[in-house]
């Protein structure tokens, strides 16, 4: 395929990454930054479901923990029908950095679609882990 398979974002948080993996890896943390409500049953083959006042919902299937340093999901592409079983995989990485944390978030999977169905998804991932991840330094920076 002619175009990327992947979106990378990394923000430095000013917060140890005890307290970003908390935000990333609990049902407060998620049902706070990342939606509106979140139950989640952290482990391999787990899951996660992100809910908005929106009515919006994100199922997802937890694929790698390994505390304090990395998470990784499973979820639905955007733009597709509910019942499409192709998925991304989104992971994010901790790197402690002086008194902060280095987050690394990649979603990929993205090259298995067809350019239409590509170009929506990639777009609104892409502007969506933007705005994500702002709410993610805002939810900490308020905790």
């Amino acid at each position: 395929m002619g175009f990327p398979d992947r979106i990378e974002r990394t923000v430095e948080l000013a917060h140890p990454p005890a307290k970003v993996w908390a935000a990333l890896t609990t049902a407060e943390g998620l049902g706070t930054w990342f939606g509106n409500r979140a139950t989640i049953d952290l482990r391999p083959g787990g899951s996660a479901q992100v809910t908005w006042t929106s009515g919006d919902r994100a199922d997802l299937r937890i694929e790698r923990v390994e505390e304090p340093t990395v998470f990784g999901f499973t979820w639905h592409i955007y733009g597709l029908p509910d019942d499409d079983p192709r998925r991304t995989y989104v992971e994010f990485t901790l790197e402690p950095v002086g008194a902060g944390t280095r987050l690394t978030v990649v979603e990929s999977g993205f090259a298995q679609l067809p350019e239409d169905d590509y170009r929506k998804a990639y777009a609104g991932n892409t502007e969506g882990w933007a705005s994500e991840l702002g709410e993610l330094v805002e939810y900490l920076n308020a905790a």
